[in-house]
């Protein structure tokens, strides 16, 4: 029995490493193909030796595999919160054991591997999928993720959306052991036909080869027949490379509005459709009833005298007082003083020769910085909220993904930060008329780390998925243009201030992924739903049969 438990332990820290190893940004993702092999393999030990365990065994087995995953490759949120780091390490680990565990009980129950190993995948994209539409999502992991590095891999996302990714990475991964264990049972039996296994050997392994080779060959396919139709806009990138910690909150909001304009005017020129600067760039606390009357905005506003075509894409920290009547949001907070309430917001603020400024609020919330349950029972979550600097604790949010009115270009919008992970959400600029997008972010929180280098691959994905050109604003980390096959350019350095000059092109065509979403992921969910549910009525009824 110590034997057994020690081959467990190692199969489950096996699969973690295979996965680190395989992970951006500096991973070599074919190693996703066989990154679950070994905990597969526990799992079987498991299952064949059922006497020996409980039904918790599945999931004590393999968390130090994904507990080692999940530590390898997120451990830089310790860099902004040691608290965060741990809770996303051994929450997220805990979440993906579970997972293992539910499989293994439904194997139990179908008695079919071929439906349980359907199970398996139909589970995994559930839990993958909640990551994404939960308040306190961490979809960091998600498999299709694994290919941002290698995403001429994976031109054809702009079909299936990083799911395609997960799917490939576990079927390819369930094939793999599938004949891994045929193949030592087959040579392990009695019979002497060394020949005849050979063959039926080849064969196998030339399916799975495949399995593995034709999406890749037809990836490089679509990426060198794809080409962009000329569709020009003119655009300066800023990253100001502004110390999250010791400067951007503390220096005075007017220094660092200069900071940023003066590196921005090495670039822009008449012909300048499009000005782009990061994350929380103006850090007054402005209230958008009186936006116009605070001096980061005044100074913004004075680069469009001097350039009247110019729009401006601006981060920002803004508040909203609701007027009478108005509906209260949960996130709303109360004035002290008086029976009103207002909002906070992290925003991305257009700014051009039209009277009124526009706001997109961001929507997907950063958890544990930007959104927890702070209403009802759950208020006293509030004073856990990680304080970055800024505004803290749960924010507004915007029910409609903005594109914004322009001056003479495409129109274009913004999504800010953390919400370039999510594929469906990002592709819903694009889905409501946006031709050209914007990532405005502030990596600096996690210090030189593979933290905002995973951040800005990610990005090669969204690109892939919509067919659109991203211009990637940073305040530290990797600011860049990346166009419409996932390919960047002008790549900024981590912590040096630069600005980028850039002509992309605008594309007004919708990818089948943007038209449809994570239908893949839905249709998995319900098909996962069903599978559980019907070894759950086959269970009972075999106890029932017994009984009788």
């Amino acid at each position: 029995m110590k034997h057994l438990k020690l081959r467990l332990v190692l199969l489950s820290l096996f699969s973690g490493l295979l996965l680190t190893l395989a992970w951006p940004e500096r991973g070599f993702p074919a190693l996703l193909f066989i990154g679950f092999v070994p905990l597969l393999r526990m799992e079987e030990l498991i299952s064949a030796n059922r006497e020996r365990f409980n039904r918790f065994s599945v999931f004590f087995w393999s968390y130090p595999g994904f507990l080692l995953w999940n530590a390898l490759t997120t451990w830089w949120i310790v860099n902004s919160t040691g608290e965060g780091a741990i809770l996303a390490v051994v929450l997220n680990a805990m979440f993906m054991s579970i997972i293992l565990a539910f499989f293994s009980g439904t194997k139990r129950r179908l008695n079919s591997k071929p439906a349980a190993y359907l199970a398996l995948v139909c589970y995994w994209v559930m839990f993958e999928y909640l990551h994404l539409n939960w308040d306190l999502n961490w979809p960091w992991l998600n498999l299709g993720n694994g290919f941002s590095s290698y995403y001429k891999w994976v031109q054809w996302y702009e079909y299936t959306g990083a799911f395609g990714g997960t799917v490939w990475v576990l079927v390819v991964n369930i094939g793999m052991f599938c004949l891994l264990s045929s193949e030592v049972a087959r040579w392990r039996s009695s019979e002497n036909q060394i020949p005849r296994k050979f063959k039926i050997s080849l064969f196998r392994y030339f399916a799975i080869s495949l399995l593995i080779i034709l999406p890749i060959l037809l990836s490089y396919l679509m990426y060198y027949s794809y080409h962009e139709k000329s569709r020009p806009v003119n655009a300066v990138i800023v990253q100001p490379n502004i110390d999250p910690y010791s400067e951007e909150y503390s220096l005075p909001p007017m220094q660092v509005v200069s900071r940023i304009m003066n590196i921005a005017g090495q670039a822009i020129d008449s012909s300048t459709n499009l000005l782009v600067t990061p994350e929380s760039a103006l850090q007054q606390e402005m209230w958008e009833n009186q936006i116009e009357t605070f001096e980061s905005v005044l100074l913004v506003r004075q680069i469009i005298t001097k350039y009247p075509n110019l729009n401006i894409i601006v981060g920002g920290s803004t508040y909203y007082a609701f007027k009478p009547g108005e509906k209260i949001p949960h996130t709303a907070r109360k004035f002290t003083q008086e029976n009103a309430w207002y909002n906070r917001y992290n925003a991305a603020i257009m700014v051009s020769r039209y009277p009124a400024l526009q706001f997109y609020h961001k929507s997907k919330l950063t958890p544990g910085v930007e959104i927890l349950p702070s209403y009802g029972p759950f208020g006293w979550l509030e004073k856990f909220a990680i304080n970055l600097g800024g505004i803290v604790g749960s924010l507004g949010t915007d029910s409609v993904r903005k594109v914004y009115k322009v001056i003479d270009m495409p129109p274009v919008a913004a999504c800010i930060c953390y919400e370039s992970i999510f594929g469906e959400f990002f592709s819903q600029f694009v889905k409501n008329g946006a031709e050209v997008m914007c990532i405005i972010t502030n990596d600096g929180w996690w210090g030189n780390t593979a933290g905002h280098r995973q951040h800005y691959a990610f990005a090669h994905l969204r690109a892939i998925e919509t067919r659109r050109s991203i211009l990637r604003s940073a305040n530290t980390g990797i600011s860049a243009v990346i166009d419409q096959r996932g390919d960047a350019h002008d790549q900024t350095k981590y912590w040096v201030p630069a600005v980028i000059k850039a002509t992309v092109n605008a594309n007004d065509k919708m990818t089948f992924y943007t038209m449809h979403g994570d239908y893949i992921a839905r249709w998995f969910s319900w098909l996962g739903a069903l599978l559980y549910f019907g070894s759950l009525a086959m269970w009972i009824n075999r106890k029932r049969i017994r009984k009788s």
